[in-house]
Formats: C-alpha cells, sequence, structure tokens
C-alpha cells in the first residue's frame, strides 16, 4: 500500500511600474539563509504549536513506515505459510495503521494552517505599517501596482510554501530517514543498493536551485511590473480614452505580459526536470532491487517479503524525493518573494521623532522659516536661503512660476521632506522638536487634485475627524456650501462614492474636501491651488467656502487666480529656489518687479 502523501522637480517618477533602484537590488544574489531565518521569526510565537504539528508529523511518518514492513510480514508469515486467519488480521492491522496515519496527517494539516495563516497575517500587518511608515519620497520612486504585487502575489507565494510545503518537507527528510534506517535493519546490500540514488538526486537538485531561484525571482518582479502598468491604465482610464491610447495600452500591456510569460517559462523549465527525472530514477530503482532481490532470495539471503517490502520501501523513498521536486518551484517563489517584502521593510521609514520630542496642543499659529535650504537630490537644491514668516490668523500667498517650489515649502512644513539646512518654527518650535501626529494636527491641506475614497460622501467628510458626530460632519458639509448638492445625491450623506470619486465633479470634490478641512479645524491652512480646476461660477461658491475656513487661521496659498491673491495679508513670490519679491498685491504691483511681469503675463485683464 502506498505511503501517506505530504511642483519643484522631484526624483524621478515610475512610468509603466519601471523602478531601476528596486530592480537592480531584486537582481542582486541574496542570502537565502538570512530570508529564511527572518521568515522563522514570524513562526517564532507558535513554537509549542508547531512543536504540536513536529509530533504528529512524526507519528503519521512512523505509522506510515509500518505499512510495508507490515506487508512483508504478511507475505513471509501467512501467505506463504497459507495463514487466511494471520492474514485477516494483519490486513486489519494494516487497515488500522493507514488510516491512523491520514488522520494524523489531517490534522497537522489544519494545525499547520492556522499557524501559516496568523503569521502572515503579522507579515502583511508590519509591511502594510512599515509602507504606511515610509517617507513620501519612497512613493515618487514606487508605483501603487508594485507595492499591491508585494502585498498580494508575494505574501501569496510565501502562503503557498508555508502553509502547504513545511509539512510535506518535515515528513519526506524523516521518512526518508526512516526508510534508510529501516532498511539497514532489514538487508544491508538492498539497502546499499537502495541509496545509490539518494546523491544521484540530490546532486541534480543543487544544480537545478541555482536557475530555478534565479527565474522565481525574475517572474515575481515581472508580475509587480505589470501589476503597476496594470492600475496606472484602470487608474488613468478617462485620460487614455480622451487620448486615444487605448491601444497603446494595450500594446505595452502585452509586452508586460510577455515578459511575465518568457520569465514564468525560464523559472520553470529547469524546475520541470525534476519530476521526470525522479519518475525514470524510480522506475530504474524497483528494476534494481527486484533483479538484487531476487538474487539474493535464490541465494538464502533475502525472503519474498523483505523483497516486497524492499520494493514497497523504495517506492515510498523515491516518493518524498518528488515531493520534493514539486515542493521546489514553491519554495523559489516563496524566497524570491520574501526577498522582495523585506527588500520594502529593509528602507527606513520617516524620520523617528525626538526622543525629547514635545507635544503641540494649542497653537496661535505664527510660521517661521530661517534659512532653509532644501534638495530632492543631493547637489541640487530646490530651496535655498528660504527665509519668510507669517503672524498668527495672516493669509500669504505664494507665488511663482512652475518649479519654483512653492508646493516644495508646503511639503517641508509638513515634514513629509526633512530640510537639509536652517529651521521652521511654529510658536517658536522647531518642528523637528515636536511630535509629527501634533504638527499635522494643527495643519489642513485642501489640494488641487482631491482625494476621496470609495466610502460613503458622509465617512469622507469624517475623515478629516474621526471622533466627530453626523452632525458635525452635516455642519461642516454646511460652512462648505456641500450640503445642498450633497442632499441631491441618491442617498443623500450615505451615497457611496466610487473610485476617485469619479461621479461627483471636480467642484463638488473640492467641497468635500473643504469639509473635511473644516471639520479637522486646523490652526494653520495649506490651500494648494485648490481652485484652479473648476470654473468661474464654481470658484465663487468654493471661495466664499475657502474665506470661512480661513477666518481666524494663518493660511498659506498656492494660487495663480487674483480671486485669492488680491486679498492675502502677504504675497511671496518664488523664483527658483529663492523670495524674489514680497509685499502686498498692490505694492508688488507698484514696484513693477517679477511679479508685476507674472501679472501682465498671466492676470491682466481678468476680473477680480
Amino acid at each position: 500500500m502506498a505511503q501517506p502523501r505530504h511642483d519643484a522637480p522631484t526624483p524621478p517618477m515610475r512610468m509603466g511600474g519601471r523602478n531601476p533602484i528596486g530592480a537592480t537590488r531584486i537582481e542582486k544574489a541574496r542570502d537565502p539563509r538570512t530570508t529564511l531565518v527572518r521568515l522563522a521569526a514570524y513562526l517564532a510565537p507558535f513554537k509549542w504549536a508547531l512543536i504540536g504539528v513536529i509530533v504528529l508529523v512524526v507519528l503519521y511518518t512512523l505509522l506510515g513506515l509500518m505499512g510495508p514492513y507490515l506487508m512483508g510480514v504478511a507475505i513471509d508469515r501467512f501467505i506463504i505459510g497459507k495463514d487466511p486467519t494471520g492474514l485477516a488480521r494483519m490486513s486489519l492491522l494494516m487497515l488500522a495503521v493507514y488510516m491512523g496515519a491520514n488522520l494524523l496527517q489531517v490534522a497537522a494539516n489544519w494545525s499547520m494552517a492556522i499557524i501559516s495563516q496568523r503569521a502572515l497575517q503579522k507579515l502583511r500587518d508590519d509591511l502594510f505599517a512599515h509602507i504606511q511608515n515610509l517617507p513620501l519620497q519612497f512613493f515618487d520612486t514606487h508605483s501603487a501596482g508594485e507595492l499591491m504585487s508585494r502585498l498580494t502575489n508575494d505574501i501569496d507565494a510565501i502562503n503557498q510554501a508555508v502553509s502547504q510545503n513545511v509539512i510535506s518537507l518535515v515528513a519526506s527528510v524523516l521518512t526518508m530517514v526512516g526508510i534508510v534506517v529501516v532498511m539497514f535493519l532489514l538487508n544491508h546490500w538492498l539497502a546499499l543498493a537502495t541509496l545509490l540514488v539518494v546523491p544521484i538526486m540530490f546532486w541534480f537538485t543543487q544544480f537545478v536551485a541555482k536557475y530555478t531561484r534565479r527565474g522565481f525571482r525574475a517572474l515575481q518582479k515581472s508580475l509587480g511590473e505589470m501589476n503597476a502598468l496594470t492600475e496606472e491604465m484602470i487608474s488613468g482610464a478617462r485620460v487614455v480614452k480622451a487620448f486615444r491610447r487605448s491601444e497603446s495600452a494595450e500594446a505595452e500591456f502585452r509586452a508586460r505580459n510577455n515578459a511575465v510569460y518568457k520569465a514564468g517559462i525560464s523559472a520553470n523549465s529547469y524546475a520541470l526536470l525534476l519530476m521526470p527525472l525522479t519518475n525514470v530514477l524510480g522506475n530504474f530503482f524497483v528494476i534494481v532491487l527486484a533483479g538484487l532481490g531476487g538474487w539474493l532470495a535464490l541465494g538464502g539471503l533475502a525472503t519474498v517479503g523483505t523483497i516486497a517490502t524492499f520494493i514497497n520501501y523504495g517506492q515510498n523513498f523515491i516518493q518524498p524525493l518528488r515531493q520534493l521536486a514539486n515542493m521546489y518551484n514553491s519554495i523559489q517563489a516563496a524566497l524570491a518573494g520574501a526577498e522582495r517584502v523585506f527588500e520594502i521593510m529593509n528602507i527606513p521609514g520617516e524620520v523617528a521623532d525626538a526622543p525629547d520630542a514635545v507635544r503641540l496642543d494649542a497653537i496661535r499659529g505664527d510660521v517661521c522659516f530661517d534659512g532653509v535650504d532644501f534638495a530632492y537630490v543631493p547637489g541640487t537644491p530646490v530651496i535655498r536661503g528660504m527665509s519668510l514668516s507669517a503672524r498668527a490668523g495672516q493669509t500669504v500667498a505664494l507665488v511663482g512660476p512652475t518649479g519654483a517650489g512653492k508646493t516644495t515649502l508646503i511639503n517641508l512644513l509638513m515634514r513629509f521632506y526633512e530640510i537639509d539646512s536652517g529651521s521652521i518654527a511654529i510658536d517658536g518650535h522647531d518642528i523637528r522638536d515636536v511630535r509629527k501626529d501634533d504638527l499635522r494636527r494643527q495643519l489642513g491641506i485642501v489640494l488641487q487634485d482631491t482625494f476621496l475614497f470609495s466610502e460613503s460622501v458622509l465617512e469622507n467628510i469624517r475623515y478629516g475627524r474621526l471622533d466627530a458626530t453626523d452632525d458635525e460632519c452635516i455642519a461642516a458639509a454646511t460652512l462648505a456650501d456641500a450640503h445642498h448638492f450633497i442632499m441631491q445625491l441618491p442617498q443623500g450623506y450615505q451615497t457611496e462614492l466610487s473610485e476617485r470619486a469619479a461621479n461627483l465633479s471636480q467642484g463638488q470634490r473640492q467641497m468635500l474636501a473643504i469639509a473635511r478641512a473644516i471639520l479637522a479645524d486646523p490652526a494653520i491652512l495649506i490651500l494648494d491651488e485648490a481652485t484652479s480646476s473648476v470654473d468661474t461660477r464654481t470658484e465663487a461658491r468654493i471661495q466664499q467656502a475657502l474665506l470661512r475656513l480661513m477666518q481666524g487661521r494663518t493660511s498659506f496659498v498656492i494660487a495663480h487666480r487674483l480671486s485669492t491673491i488680491r486679498d492675502a495679508d502677504k504675497v511671496v513670490v518664488i523664483h527658483n529656489g529663492v523670495i524674489e519679491e514680497e509685499g502686498s498685491h498692490q505694492s508688488l504691483l507698484d514696484a513693477q518687479g517679477f511679479y508685476y511681469q507674472l501679472y501682465q503675463s498671466q492676470f491682466k485683464g481678468q476680473q477680480i
């Protein structure tokens, strides 16, 4: 019987899923031992449960090893001895042994599934939490599709190996060791013949390992790039259709898909050689045992039952080797996936709060930039010696050509990036000396490209302050002049938004963003081109909502439209990373400097 089975220049953006930095790292030679050690750390909390699983594996492996031995006994004692009663008892015993082995195997597999899923749940949590803690520049060079691939494809590859193959690996090794021991106890000549196949098999496995692991690493990388492209094309479907690029998108996807196909062929070609080879070796092994066993039987050195036992053990010895061959694909994919996961987890997170970081509770809203220098890429400064201040309650307009550094200043104030030199202070506190959560709690931001989640309108507003009541959310929407259009939606505030709120207009999305900022009640407000994408009439409505939001708050406004700039307390003109001019709107026009030139080229003739 068979044995039981087992706005300023930023770092280069990723285009189409390419990541030169990440790709280089993935292609480097890796140390699988380090990867295995890190994976094992996620199983360590379940060591006692794992010991229990191993005990179950040992028990069902031992029971499985008893089967061929009992069969040999049945042949020598009861079949040759013509004892039907004894044969019936032995048959029942063999049935009980194999049933017990299978039941124990089911229990071991079920237990291992629970352990592996808990460990992988922790790994996914750690990976996602680490991604959330990564600095903003990381997301400038990694696409969402690639990160999704690491959270799904790579974790799934690990899952396949851990949940399904750990037990099989242990059982296979125990089976082979147990068979060798029993064989030598029964007949050392036949045992020696059995071991002839072992070095051949292990040599071939080691030879294939070098190529299969490299192939599966390339396959996981190609899958990540294809997923990145897919995510980009689906998210940008409107742009693709508007510019009639469906065919080129399909062509690029076919190219990526073809790369996955080629990587898959390369990864599996060597690995798939293992199965047919083990079949050939298994058949050859049976022939050797039958021939040698028959010769020994003729000489009286072995019994028929012993030969039958050896042939059965020989087949069961090849079976674990076949299982190892089957597991090899999964193990190599898991190692490649684990390397990609840990590659992300090795990237340093945001600069942590200083050990003596102070709390920043209620603030007035005084902001001071003092000699700030910053560069995204070392040696290429974006902000140079920037010094500017805003008193509490003031509205400061940041003006300048594209790429001047306006948005970069906001990113530095939010501590999305760390300055290279100088200081930024709020109410006299250097922002590097306060807790980031407290800092960002005091800052509210309304962007040109509003991001809304695929949840209800109410929950998107509540994102500004998660403990807000429904009435507070509705009050914020009313102040943002959004209540009227919300009530016209199919389910009002409970209307579910589609991905990126595509079922709302740009102006409606902006109003919800303003409502969210009103609910957050920040002391310092940042408006980054908040009305540049809407028509004049909608802008007027949004502007009224913004004025209500800005009242009593320090506000930084990045805008090109005079409706926002004219009423600012201070206009700061930024050019090539330095402050070119600053003053009121009218004083800068009277000076006829750089701001005046901007006005003449962009704003002259516009009605305010």
